[in-house]
């Protein structure tokens, strides 16, 4: 694995604390880079989260409130208070949550905190999609052909759409995290689906703000990852393949992008620079675009916080991502040029969820009755989960991330094999198995797979299953496409 090293301008450092406003295995891999850098940790928990392994790795711990995350997670009075109480310097939001919300960022900085991501109003310009689509547009980066301007009723959709052609997807502005989305085929399931998408939109966002964009099929979901500082620098760490999803959730993602060529893959990191630059971006955050069939790439959207995704990126440069947010939040600079950023090798992740892939993916909370975590070289796991934890029905249902590299990208796939074969979690259902039989897929194996490949691939696995358990009563039923 590549071993290059971010170094940073001697500094003196602000940042002795660190209160984290996130549970789970990104409050976990927070901590260890809080450890790496001599930082004092504080995790803040939910009554359900009492014995959350994160409690138990910080220095300090707090209770902000109930199970329910609008109680605890959510509560901004009772995060800061907990700051302010064991005289935190800074705050992470992590990824979810506070993790994007303006408002929350500007009142830790009222409160004499840092707040370790980008300034406020880069928040805000680009969490608003109708507005980030406008300013990629001023700046010239490519956009997908749709509306620059909300929604105002189905009237007005109708007509946009009809310009725009179908299929379209219909956005909550203000939507993230793979909700607030529709696709929509014909005028009639428009007229439909609108309203109902209006009324999501303002119960999860409290904006039910709507704007339209042209769907395409068979695209390919590519992301960049940027770093930058505060003091103008804005690199990129090459770019993620996030296209095998669910329902618009991520479930396998991988680093570098298969099919892109040399060529491509310069463009569409330099468009991802030139976005960070149009809103002076000073922290860690990522640019998504979508990439069709003749391979023109579009910008999607800025996730302007740490991502879910980010370890295969530090797989493949070497660069950990964490310690980098939090020294630039502390006004460090970063002392690396673009051509000293490295792509080496090829890596892989699986998130791995508590949920039943042969019940539509139904999520499966309880204890953890038995927990076996894979190793061996170039293997790693970012988890929260232990012998006996009790998974909570009230968060997300990811529990662990998987990731495996490679000098190549078939080792990296044959190594994530093997990974997934010692992986053992007993006692809750879970997609360790899905995941599994998706690294025998040809398509997969040679990453011609787009966004609309998963759906289509779970209808085929469960019927290939279904037909061999009537005749033989095994599910290995897979060929191995490596081996032919």
């Amino acid at each position: 694995m590549n071993s290059t090293n971010v170094s940073f301008a001697l500094a003196i450092s602000m940042i002795q604390k660190i209160l984290i406003a996130n549970r789970g295995e990104i409050a976990v891999r927070i901590i260890r880079a809080c450890k790496d850098l001599g930082i004092k940790s504080v995790a803040i928990y939910s009554t359900a989260d009492k014995d959350g392994l994160h409690v138990q790795l910080a220095d300090e711990a707090v209770c902000v409130g109930d199970a329910n995350s609008k109680d605890s997670y959510l509560n901004i009075n009772n995060i800061l208070s907990a700051a302010l109480l064991t005289h935190a310097d800074a705050i992470h939001p992590g990824f979810g949550f506070m993790a994007e919300n303006a408002d929350f960022a500007r009142l830790v900085q009222e409160c004499g905190l840092i707040f370790i991501g980008p300034h406020a109003k880069a928040i805000e310009m680009m969490g608003n999609k109708i507005n980030a689509r406008r300013l990629m547009s001023m700046a010239k980066v490519p956009i997908i052909p749709g509306s620059l301007d909300p929604i105002k009723d189905v009237e007005e959709g109708l007509k946009q759409a009809q310009e725009i052609g179908y299929p379209v997807i219909i956005k909550a502005a203000a939507g993230g995290g793979g909700r607030g989305i529709r696709r929509v085929n014909s005028e009639d399931e428009f007229t439909q689906v609108f309203p109902i998408l209006k009324q999501e939109a303002k119960n999860y966002f409290k904006d039910d703000t709507l704007y339209i964009e042209k769907l395409f099929t068979n695209a390919k979901h590519i992301e960049v990852q940027i770093l930058a500082d505060q003091h103008g620098t804005i690199l990129h760490l090459y770019e993620r393949d996030c296209s095998f999803q669910r329902r618009h959730q991520k479930v396998i993602e991988e680093a570098p992008c298969h099919v892109l060529s040399p060529e491509k893959r310069e463009a569409i990191c330099l468009a991802a620079v030139k976005a960070a630059n149009a809103v002076n971006y000073d922290s860690v955050g990522t640019i998504e675009f979508l990439m069709d069939e003749a391979q023109n790439f579009y910008f999607m959207e800025m996730n302007t916080r740490i991502q879910v995704e980010h370890p295969v990126t530090e797989m493949v440069t070497g660069v950990d991502i964490v310690k980098h947010m939090i020294r630039s939040a502390d006004h460090q600079r970063l002392s690396i040029s673009q051509k000293d950023v490295k792509l080496l090798g090829h890596a892989i992740e699986c998130r791995i969820n508590a949920e039943d892939f042969r019940q539509d993916f139904k999520p499966s909370m309880g204890k953890i009755s038995f927990f076996n975590a894979p190793g061996g070289k170039d293997v790693r796991i970012d988890s929260a989960i232990y012998n006996g934890y009790t998974i909570p029905p009230f968060y997300d249902s990811m529990i662990a991330k998987l990731i495996t590299f490679g000098d190549t990208r078939l080792n990296a796939i044959k190594r994530m094999r093997g990974a997934l074969e010692e992986f053992i979690i007993d006692g809750v259902e879970n997609n360790i198995e899905f995941c599994y039989f998706t690294l025998f897929n040809l398509t997969f194996i040679q990453g011609r797979y787009t966004t609309d490949f998963a759906g289509e691939w779970i209808k085929e696995l469960l019927t290939r299953e279904s037909t061999l358990s009537q005749t033989t009563g095994t599910s290995e039923f897979i060929p191995d496409p490596i081996q032919s």
